[in-house]
């Protein structure tokens, strides 16, 4: 190789040396950029995850006074603190008043109030006994016309050799009311389990039940078969 020569081939070589290392640092930034890009990606998705458990939807309802027009919320009972028997004598009150009541004209809106109160098995037992194909179902027996009222005259608590105290006897009169007829009056016993729990986030559902008060079993009978009356319908 001349001595000419070698200046030229020597430049050439530096020229290639310097276009590879300039590839290798291009790279080495760009894999510096895609693995900041990849910690940043990581770092949001923990902090998300993290943070998902502190965003809930907390639904209420709004309650208006037919007769006054005030509006408010419902308070809502977050499951913890414990519901004294004064409560609970009001909810099995309300509850047996209206579910073993009848009348055509609520039938439907009564239905679905007593289903908010029920646990899912109760609520089965709900639907069977309301379902047209039963023969004593309240639509049928009660095709009639007849309006059925309901009074209860005690509530009394028990406690269980388990100690479940959740446990009620509740006795009310049943009163069969045809237009024109006289009222018949029959004395009913009912046995009633019940549990407070996590009140649901369904709107209709808390529009009836805001506190979690479940009926989960029910079981009534006429406290004396011999032990019916009448009384007098009114002038209408």
């Amino acid at each position: 190789m001349s001595d000419e020569l070698k200046p030229y081939f020597r430049e050439a070589a530096s020229w290639d040396i310097d276009r590879t290392a300039q590839a290798i640092r291009r790279a080495r930034l760009a894999w510096g950029v895609a693995g900041a890009g990849w910690t940043c990606a990581v770092a949001v998705s923990i902090a998300l995850a993290l943070l998902m458990p502190l965003k809930t939807v907390e639904p209420y309802v709004i309650r208006v006074d037919n007769s006054t027009g005030i509006v408010d919320i419902v308070p809502m009972y977050a499951g913890g603190a414990e519901m004294g028997e004064t409560l609970a004598r009001f909810l099995l009150t309300h509850y047996v008043t209206v579910c073993e009541g009848f009348s055509y004209a609520t039938a439907e809106r009564d239905y679905q109030e007593c289903g908010a109160y029920h646990s899912a098995k109760r609520n089965t037992e709900w639907y069977n006994h309301w379902n047209q194909t039963n023969p004593a179902s309240p639509l049928n027996v009660n095709k009639d016309g007849s309006i059925v009222r309901v009074q209860v005259t005690a509530v009394t608590f028990f406690r269980k050799a388990n100690g479940l105290s959740e446990l009620a006897q509740v006795r009310y009169l049943k009163g069969r009311h045809l237009p024109g007829a006289a009222e018949q009056l029959t004395h009913w016993i009912a046995t009633i389990e019940y549990a407070w729990v996590t009140p649901s986030r369904d709107p209709k559902t808390r529009q009836w039940n805001p506190l979690g008060w479940r009926v989960t079993d029910f079981h009534t009978e006429p406290e004396s078969v011999a032990d019916t009356s009448t009384v007098a319908a009114p002038n209408s």
